[in-house]
């Protein structure tokens, strides 16, 4: 999955935390847990890869295939958390209280989609 797609998804999961945070704040609205580990099982199974380990695999080749099929997908996932976290905390941080944790999650949205195409294997990159 291409970064711009992850980034994408993790600043869907920041949008949906946000929102789930305000209905509780406002009516005392909560959802289960379901919903809470449904979002993060939804994005884990969205950018994981598929992993086919060989019955005679011994526990160090496990090792060794899992890091390296599951290492990518990981780095990807942490650089867009880490990504989003240093967006919103640049714009808390400067004082900015006209601009919300939404408008930073859209900004960054738009410019993960124009990017989109920059990415290694496009015509473009």
């Amino acid at each position: 999955m291409e970064q711009s797609e992850v980034l994408k998804r993790v600043i869907g999961i920041l949008t949906e935390a946000g929102d789930y945070r305000r209905r509780i704040e406002e009516n005392g609205e909560r959802g289960g847990r379901d919903t809470e580990v449904g979002i993060v099982t939804a994005l884990l199974n969205e950018t994981m890869p598929r992993v086919e380990i060989p019955a005679e695999a011994t526990p160090q080749e496990m090792a060794t295939l899992m890091a390296r099929e599951v290492g990518g997908a990981i780095r990807q996932l942490v650089g867009a958390f880490s990504l989003a976290f240093v967006a919103l905390a640049e714009v808390h941080d400067s004082g900015r209280q006209e601009v919300s944790s939404a408008d930073v999650l859209q900004d960054l949205a738009l410019r993960a989609e124009e990017l989109k195409g920059d990415g290694p294997g496009s015509a473009t990159g």
